[in-house]
């Protein structure tokens, strides 16, 4: 799949249009519901298959990939098989917003699987101001990992590039909400 065809693809299974309130608080006229597309077996596949191109093209040298759950989990695993498919280990983790209740307690999930002191890369479905991945960036930095870079599916062009850029992190989308909307 190429690159106009998979945000046809988003477009046709996680665009709409109507009043939404996104996770940043901010008021929208349209929402991008990206687990319509991650959770579609063609969505997932094709996802996998550009972030790999992408990360490999950037130079990024991660040791892991993952992010906050829920957005991040289904790309997450896709992700790692897709690297493993192609004889490249990058296991995937997730970060819970609240530490789990029982067991372990943790935030981290799948760190058992992480070299010591990893340079991970932070998946996200949709960023729009970048605030959602703040605090999982918090957690994995308290388990002595080191977030290199942000990558999302969809980038909602409404400062989170810059806000990551800043924190010293780079910054990597597959595809803008103009893009979409662009059809």
């Amino acid at each position: 799949m190429d690159h106009r065809e998979l945000v046809r693809l988003i477009r046709k299974l996680s665009y709409r249009e109507g009043d939404f309130t996104l996770a940043s608080g901010q008021k929208s006229s349209f929402y991008v519901d990206l687990k319509a597309t991650t959770l579609h077996p063609e969505g997932i596949a094709a996802i996998a298959y550009h972030a790999f191109e992408k990360i490999e093209a950037s130079g990024l040298g991660i040791d892991a990939v993952g992010g906050p759950t829920l957005g991040a989990d289904p790309i997450a695993t896709a992700l790692s098989l897709e690297a493993f498919r192609r004889g490249v280990f990058w296991p995937a983790y997730l970060v819970r917003k609240d530490s789990k209740k029982h067991g372990t307690h943790e935030y981290l999930e799948g760190k058992q699987n992480l070299p010591v002191g990893a340079k991970v890369l932070v998946l996200e479905d949709v960023v729009t101001t970048g605030g959602s991945s703040l605090q999982a960036i918090e957690h994995i930095r308290a388990e002595g990992f080191h977030p290199v870079a942000v990558m999302t599916v969809v980038d909602r062009e409404q400062g989170a590039a810059e806000r990551y850029q800043n924190m010293g992190l780079r910054f990597l989308s597959l595809c803008t909400l103009s893009d979409i909307q662009k059809g």
